[in-house]
């Protein structure tokens, strides 16, 4: 079933579990992960990156997500990840994205703050949840940054924006680590007393099994996996035998592959069994 980004939310926060976000390229990495949610009865988010959206590839990939979506038994959100503007986030918005990120946080602060509260002005009318972020999560092949959020700006941040997920700069980075990043856990612990909201960690594929239970334990709502479905998928593909052309008989492993992928984070998160 087809739901918004605070409503997905809102039971992961009620009951201490985090909700995985899998970004999705295309049918195969849909199909995957879908399969996994209805197997271990476990919402999902189905998210792209702002670039899908602009380069066109999502009028082709968000028609397969609202469908499977749409088919589905357990809760499914599709996710505009890291909008970089308006553009990105009115085009996702014309896919039938039901939940919308915005990325200012390259931009001084109140820049950012103005911004991001324009947007959820806009898709609150339309009861769709903003996910923002604050403390720019930047690449891994630049090092894990130190420069955490703090307190007190992600608290005025969301006092002025009204954001329904808030990402945090917490020792994670996109893609993957040269080595395993070790979060800071007092400061996701701190942030979520001081805003009560969902926090997001993006820059999940890599992190460490236990230090990924504990960002949910002290209140992690949101855990993002790009690089490692990347990997997931390719791997599998490249294993294939050449001599099966058929394209859907090719993918049936990568497929398998993606699925195994995201079950092993749904348990890890706590998402299994909550429908």
């Amino acid at each position: 079933m087809l739901v918004n980004l605070q409503t997905i939310l809102k039971d992961a926060d009620e009951n201490g579990y985090a909700v995985p976000a899998f970004n999705v390229y295309n049918m195969e990495t849909v199909m995957g992960i879908i399969q996994a949610a209805e197997e271990l009865r476990a919402p999902v988010i189905l998210q792209f990156y702002s670039r899908l959206a602009t380069t066109g590839f999502a009028d082709y990939l968000a028609p397969i997500v609202l469908r499977a979506a749409e088919k589905a038994s357990v809760p499914v959100c599709m996710h505009l990840d890291h909008g970089a503007g308006y553009e990105p986030a009115a085009i996702a918005l014309k896919n039938g994205a039901t939940g919308i990120m915005v990325d200012f946080s390259t931009l001084p602060l109140e820049e950012n703050i103005e911004k991001t509260a324009a947007t959820v002005k806009i898709l609150s009318a339309m009861n769709i949840g903003v996910e923002g972020e604050i403390g720019h999560i930047g690449s891994a092949a630049d090092g894990v940054p130190t420069d955490y959020t703090t307190v007190e700006e992600a608290k005025q941040y969301v006092d002025k924006t009204g954001v329904s997920a808030l990402a945090v700069a917490v020792g994670t980075a996109h893609g993957r680590y040269k080595q395993a990043p070790v979060l800071a856990i007092d400061r996701i612990k701190e942030i979520k007393e001081a805003i009560g909201i969902p926090l997001v960690l993006h820059g999940g594929s890599g992190v460490p099994d236990d230090q990924i239970r504990l960002a949910v334990k002290n209140g992690i709502r949101k855990i993002n996996f790009g690089t490692d479905v990347c990997y997931s998928f390719l791997d599998a593909v490249f294993e294939v035998d050449r001599k099966t052309y058929a394209i859907d008989l090719f993918m049936k492993e990568p497929i398998e592959a993606v699925k195994r992928f995201a079950e092993s984070k749904i348990k890890l998160l706590g998402a299994d069994e909550r429908v």
